[in-house]
């Protein structure tokens, strides 16, 4: 006996299964291609146009820096003795040359006066010295002396002369000297606070300044960079020109 799993109106038709098969072919070919490109804008295309000119451009770089003084000078004495007393306002503004301190002149005026008896001394062994000289000369020649009392003669008063040149350079010693005791100032400027007060007793050349002058007009002013900092400025400068 024959039996039937489907009745007769569900069987499925014979061609179901291809159209199925074509409907998932097309909508797979429908899923792959792109969508088309949008139509170009209608009218002419829109330029622009910039104009190029040159122009200067400031390439400015801040940097850290200080000031520092065109001129400092260290007043120290050039002769020893007692401050007498102290000729400025500390904090002020000094001239160059002006007096700054006063050292006890007594021990120099001394010293000129010595060097002034020494050099009219030698002046007066040298008057006698000179004309002694010229006459033994004199009688060389008609032998009246002999050769050695003239050579003497004449040494004498070379002599004479060295003395005198010896003692007036001494004299311009303690002249020099003796204008040392007035401390002037080596250059204008703010003088700062005296180390030293009136009593004191300095030596020449000592380690410890009296004093301190800086010269501020023109000023320095000290500004640290690197040099990359240097080669990129120099750089943007020539990039700019």
């Amino acid at each position: 006996m024959q039996s039937n799993l489907f009745p007769r109106s569900a069987k499925p038709a014979a061609g179901a299964p291809v159209l199925l098969a074509l409907g998932a072919a097309v909508l797979l070919a429908a899923c792959g291609k792109k969508a088309p490109p949008a139509p170009p804008p209608s009218g002419p295309p829109q330029v622009v146009v910039h104009t190029v000119a040159a122009q200067p451009m400031t390439v400015t770089t801040e940097l850290a820096g200080r000031t520092c003084a065109y001129q400092v000078a260290e007043v120290r004495p050039q002769v020893g003795g007692l401050i007498l007393k102290r000729l400025f306002v500390e904090g002020s503004t000094v001239k160059a040359g002006t007096a700054l301190y006063q050292i006890d002149p007594a021990s120099f005026v001394a010293s000129v006066n010595s060097a002034k008896a020494t050099l009219a001394s030698a002046r007066a062994r040298l008057l006698a010295a000179e004309p002694k000289a010229k006459r033994y000369q004199e009688l060389l020649a008609i032998e009246g002396v002999s050769k050695q009392d003239s050579e003497d003669a004449l040494a004498s008063a070379a002599q004479a002369r060295a003395e005198v040149a010896s003692a007036q350079a001494a004299l311009d010693v303690a002249n020099i000297n003796l204008k040392y005791t007035n401390v002037y100032a080596p250059i204008g400027g703010h003088i700062s606070r005296s180390n030293v007060t009136a009593g004191a007793l300095v030596t020449a050349g000592q380690a410890d300044a009296l004093t301190t002058v800086q010269q501020l007009d023109p000023i320095y002013v000290d500004v640290a960079q690197s040099s990359t900092d240097c080669w990129r400025c120099a750089a943007a400068s020539r990039a700019a020109s």
